[in-house]
């Protein structure tokens, strides 16, 4: 195995666009070492992204939103107050990921290239409407974080290429965003279904809305059906309704050991319902 320690995106891009075997990169590490200690993978090339500068920082945009380095680990993103007041539910889905140990090493990225459909901060990113700038052999593009997975364990990304940071856009007055999961344990277990909300309100109506339901496809979904529910509604009993009507009518989930379809239908439903609620009481000022 080739150990890489580029120092600049534009370099690792480099040595992966050249990589003619397995290449894996490291940032958190938490996958990636887990897969190779377990014999899943051998990579041929592995690039370690950590010696670039930047990657472990937290900084705000000149629009007013945040932009989190590839190698910012939960605990950290967790402990910044000022993201946290703005982006609770990223947050939250980050930091339900794995044990306290893992927190201190486990990344957005790397969550979201793992390419689980069941990762725990792909929703809530997804929901923030947040963008990933992706850099390769031709240089870099922006690319909403919807688009990255492509399915169980892959992504869209093009040989070369790898997600240099993650920018959340301003948060805004009078918006709110929440993060819920099922799951058979109490913690450290992988979500049966996941749900984030995003809106933001004019007086007491939603006048913009994002909904990202989590292990209910072959990757998470952004539904245009869930966020037309509730915009221009007052998160009355009768859109909560016709929300959970549409996450149900929009998973297309599977049956495994961890729970059957019907079953994640029906929680698609029960957790689009109480995510939009905590959702719209973060806009309101009437939870943290």
């Amino acid at each position: 195995m080739r150990y890489h320690t580029p120092t600049s995106f534009a370099d690792a891009a480099a040595i992966a666009a050249g990589a003619s075997g397995t290449l894996r990169f490291l940032a958190g590490g938490t996958d990636v070492l887990v897969q190779m200690r377990a014999g899943m993978v051998q990579p041929d090339d592995l690039i370690d992204l950590k010696h670039i500068p930047g990657v472990d920082k937290i900084e705000r945009t000149a629009e007013g939103g945040w932009r989190i380095g590839v190698a910012v680990p939960g605990i950290v993103l967790g402990g910044h107050a000022d993201l946290v007041r703005d982006w609770p539910g990223v947050v939250e889905g980050m930091n339900l990921v794995g044990s306290t140990q893992v927190q201190g090493r486990a990344t957005l990225a790397g969550n979201l290239c793992n390419g689980s459909p069941a990762a725990d901060s792909v929703p809530g990113l997804i929901a923030a409407g947040a963008t990933v700038t992706v850099t390769g052999p031709n240089g870099s593009r922006d690319l909403p974080v919807e688009q990255v997975p492509a399915g169980p364990g892959k992504t869209n990304l093009a040989k070369g290429e790898v997600i240099s940071a993650i920018t959340l856009p301003p948060r805004g007055k009078n918006g709110g965003d929440a993060y819920l999961r099922f799951i058979p344990r109490t913690e450290m277990d992988i979500a049966v279904v996941g749900c984030a909300v995003s809106l933001r309100l004019d007086g007491d109506k939603v006048v913009e809305a994002r909904v990202a339901l989590g292990a209910v496809a072959p990757t998470v979904l952004l539904s245009e059906a869930c966020a037309r529910a509730i915009i221009g509604t007052t998160l009355d009993d009768a859109a909560l309704g016709a929300l959970a009507k549409a996450a149900e009518g929009e998973a297309k989930p599977i049956s495994d050991k961890r729970g059957t379809k019907e079953f994640r239908i029906a929680v698609a439903g029960v957790l689009a319902r109480r995510a939009a609620k905590i959702a719209y009481d973060r806009a309101k000022g009437l939870k943290a």
